[in-house]
């Protein structure tokens, strides 16, 4: 699964986008970090690897609710960077 595991101070939250197994807890050892989230900057900060995004999803990981809004908010960010 891609999904966001929280890093930061308390009251200031910051996130890894990361590939880890379902089951595994929030902050559980990843199989890879593909991403950062800060949604504390104005506008929030999103930066993606998208091609190795598109490599776990076409091997079946599948996007967290919030990860999948993420990425349907960058699109024009991934056709500029390939």
């Amino acid at each position: 699964m891609i999904r966001l595991a929280r890093v930061g101070a308390r009251k200031q939250p910051h996130y890894r986008i990361v590939v880890i197994e379902k089951d595994r807890a929030r902050n559980g050892r990843s199989v890879e970090v593909v991403g950062t989230y800060n949604p504390r900057t104005t506008p929030a900060t999103v930066d993606l690897k998208r091609d190795r995004i598109d490599y776990w999803t076409g091997n079946g990981a599948q996007l967290s609710e919030r990860v999948g809004k993420l990425m349907a908010q960058k699109p024009a960010e991934a056709v500029a960077a390939a």
